[in-house]
């Protein structure tokens, strides 16, 4: 089946190509121009469009994440389907991903795998901590949508925070998308000058429950005075047991952001990228050196991309306090 679907795919591809160009067209338009437009992260809107192929390719159940992605203004599904239609029949007829999405071996991954694999990565520790959470905290949450799938029936309360546009934006059209959010509480803070513990303790948080806070996404668009600063603040008053599960960016994968057109894309929607960490040599001692100068320690942990001569790109790591 596999040789089969290459010969359906091949051509497909081929006459799909200026479908597929509209297509991209479609979506970076989207993405940017709209996002723009209303205020929201365009690179929220990257991992959103993740999540809904990892969905619609079966890799990954996400059906908020499929709804969410067909009602927002600033993403078309239109467009992803017309990118990714010869790709999505070559998967359905082999059962095997090609090309993209894929399922890359650990340590192997490049950049274009960066959506799919951390979302893997992040479900996989998630999946093992969320059994003994009490409270779910969402910092940073953006458009993700795993307080509203399997995590819904955990017993777990749910915190998302964000910036008051952002969050306010989500709110509005989860509703749009018939998605239920009631189980959830949106705390809203501006983190340039509000403390979010406060704010957090102020809407219900219990500091003396055993919490999960999920920081994914975040750490790129820091200075390193700001990571510090919330991973301190987590480890001084979350109760003892609790976790952070987050990622951080090697120097090479920033020097791509930083890059004339990665920079151009991000500065349109005043995204500049800031905090990275040294991986190109001894990356686990450095990672472990930083983690620990917090007075934290690491569990699970993924480092992407570590078969790279010039280290890994990024991490996903289970911290504990």
């Amino acid at each position: 089946m596999n040789f089969i679907s290459f010969l359906i795919f091949i051509p497909l591809q081929i006459i799909f190509l200026p479908l597929g160009l509209l297509g991209v067209l479609l979506v970076a338009y989207k993405q940017m121009i709209v996002s723009k437009r209303i205020g929201s992260s365009q690179t929220a809107i990257e991992v959103l469009n993740g999540r809904w192929t990892m969905h619609v390719f079966g890799m990954r159940e996400d059906e908020a994440a499929e709804k969410l992605a067909r009602a927002l203004p600033n993403t078309s599904t239109m467009g992803l389907w017309l990118v990714l239609s010869p790709l999505w029949l070559k998967y359905k007829i082999s059962q095997r991903y090609f090309a993209y999405p894929r399922i890359p071996k650990a340590g192997d991954e490049n950049i274009a795998d960066l959506m799919i694999a951390r979302t893997i990565y992040f479900d996989k520790i998630i999946e093992r901590l969320a059994q003994d959470a009490e409270q779910f905290v969402v910092l940073g949450a953006g458009y993700d949508t795993r307080a509203y799938g399997a995590l819904k029936d955990r017993e777990i309360t749910f915190f998302e925070l964000d910036q008051p546009a952002t969050q306010r934006m989500k709110i509005e059209w989860l509703g749009k998308a018939g998605i239920d959010s009631s189980h959830v509480t949106f705390v809203s803070v501006d983190f340039s000058r509000e403390n979010f513990f406060d704010k957090l303790k102020e809407n219900g948080y219990d500091a003396e429950k055993k919490t999960l806070f999920l920081w994914e996404g975040v750490t790129l668009y820091l200075s390193e005075n700001d990571v510090r600063e919330m991973l301190r603040e987590i480890g001084t008053r979350a109760v003892s047991g609790s976790t952070i599960v987050a990622d951080f960016y090697g120097d090479r994968f920033l020097q791509i952001g930083k890059s004339k057109a990665g920079k151009k894309a991000l500065d349109y929607t005043k995204e500049g990228l800031g905090f990275g960490l040294p991986f190109n040599t001894n990356f686990e001692h450095v990672f472990s050196s930083f983690i620990a100068s917090e007075n934290l320690r690491i569990g699970e942990t993924y480092f992407m991309g570590r078969s790279n001569k010039n280290g890994p790109f990024m991490v996903v790591s289970e911290i504990g306090i």
